[in-house]
C-alpha cells in the first residue's frame, strides 16, 4: 500500500512541476523524426530549443461512485489514474536522436475501501539514435527499458490474495539493445529491422524468476536474436489520433519459431484544451512467461479436484480513460 501511494505521489508532484505555459517558437518548420510520445503532438504542442524539440502530456483521470440503500445494487468505487508521457527529439544533418518516457500508475478501490486493486503500472524509457546513409534510410541503435512501479498480487474472484506476489518493482524489467537499419518515409510511419539485438530480462526477486524464463538461482537472462519494430500513426478526423506499434523479437539460440509479441493501439480524442478521451490496448505474447491460465476445481469438500493450470498465453489490456489533460 506504501508502494502504491508513493507511486501516485510521483505521478502527481510530476504533473504539477511541468504545467506550466511554455513559450512556442514556430519559426522552424523542419520536418522532425517523431518518439511514441511525440506522434501525438502537432507543432503548436512542442517547444523548439535550438535543433532540439520537447514536449508531453500529463493526464488525471478520477472515477467515484458512491451507493446508499440503492434497491438495484452495486459497489462504491474510487479509481485513479495517473499518466506522464514526456519526450526530446534531435535532427540534424542526417542526425536523428529520439527519447521518449511514459509512466503510469493507475488504482482502483471499491466496496468497503479496504483493498487497492492495481489497473495500471508502467516505467518505460526509449531512445533511439540514427544516421541517415540513404535518403529514408538511417543507420539506427536503440535502447528501450520497461518495468512497473509496484507490486502485482493474484485476484481471483475480485479479491486480492497479497499472500501470491506475481511481479514487483524490476520483477520483471526488460532492456533491448538493437543495431539496424530504420525505415522512415516520413513522420508517420517507420520500420525498424535489427538483425543484432539483445534482449535483457531482469528478475530481482528470486521467487518470481522461473514466472519469466529466468532459471532458478539466477536474477538475468539474455537473448540474443532478430528485433522489428512497426510504428504508424495517423489523424482519423479531427482532434482524432490513432497510433499502433508493433513488436517482434525471436531468439535465434532457443525456439526462434516462438516470436515474442507486443502490440499497442491508441486512439486519443481531444475534446478541448484540458479535457480527452484516450482508448488503448496492449496484446502480449511472451514463451517465457507462466501465467496462472486457469485455477484449480475443488469438490464439495474442499479437495483440490483439478490442478490449476499453468503456461505461456496469451496478454491482453484495454483502457478507456477520460479525465483532465494538458499538453506542453
Amino acid at each position: 500500500m506504501k508502494r502504491t501511494l508513493l507511486s501516485l505521489a510521483f505521478l502527481t508532484y510530476t504533473a504539477l512541476g511541468f504545467s506550466q505555459e511554455t513559450e512556442i517558437d514556430l519559426s522552424d518548420k523542419t520536418e522532425e523524426n517523431e518518439s511514441s510520445a511525440a506522434l501525438l503532438q502537432n507543432e503548436a504542442d512542442t517547444t523548439k530549443i535550438g535543433n532540439w524539440r520537447f514536449g508531453g502530456t500529463l493526464s488525471l483521470n478520477l472515477s467515484q461512485t458512491y451507493l446508499q440503500n440503492w434497491a438495484a445494487g452495486g459497489q462504491n468505487a474510487i479509481s485513479v489514474t495517473g499518466l506522464t508521457s514526456l519526450f526530446a527529439n534531435y535532427k540534424q544533418n542526417g542526425h536523428a536522436w529520439d527519447n521518449s518516457l511514459d509512466l503510469a500508475y493507475g488504482i482502483l478501490s471499491q466496496g468497503e475501501f479496504d483493498q487497492v486493486l492495481k489497473t495500471d503500472d508502467r516505467i518505460e524509457f526509449s531512445s533511439k539514435y540514427g544516421r541517415e546513409v540513404k535518403k529514408n534510410w538511417y543507420l539506427t541503435g536503440m535502447l528501450n527499458f520497461r518495468t512497473q512501479f509496484a507490486p502485482g498480487y493474484e485476484v481471483e474472484n475480485g479479491i486480492v490474495n497479497e499472500e501470491v506476489k506475481i511481479s514487483d518493482f524490476l520483477a520483471p524489467a526488460y532492456s533491448l539493445l538493437s543495431i539496424g537499419l530504420d525505415f522512415k518515409p516520413n513522420d508517420k510511419f517507420s520500420v525498424l529491422v535489427s538483425p543484432a539485438t539483445m534482449k535483457t530480462t531482469i528478475v530481482l526477486d528470486d521467487s518470481l524468476a522461473t514466472n519469466f524464463g529466468v532459471e532458478e538461482g539466477d536474477n538475468i537472462r539474455y537473448e540474443i536474436g532478430g528485433y522489428v519494430k512497426i510504428a504508424y500513426t495517423t489523424e482519423v478526423v479531427e482532434n482524432v489520433t490513432w497510433q499502433t506499434k508493433l513488436d517482434l523479437f525471436s531468439n535465434y539460440l532457443k525456439n526462434p519459431e516462438n516470436i515474442d509479441i507486443t502490440w499497442e493501439n491508441l486512439i486519443a480524442m481531444k475534446v478541448n484544451d484540458f479535457i480527452s478521451v484516450n482508448i488503448t490496448t496492449q496484446m502480449i505474447y511472451d514463451d517465457d512467461i507462466i501465467l496462472k491460465k486457469n485455477p484449480a476445481v475443488l469438490d464439495e469438500n474442499g479437495d483440490v479436484e483439478q490442478a490449476a493450470e499453468y503456461g505461456p498465453g496469451l496478454q491482453f489490456k484495454e483502457t478507456l480513460a477520460v479525465g483532465l489533460s494538458y499538453k506542453f
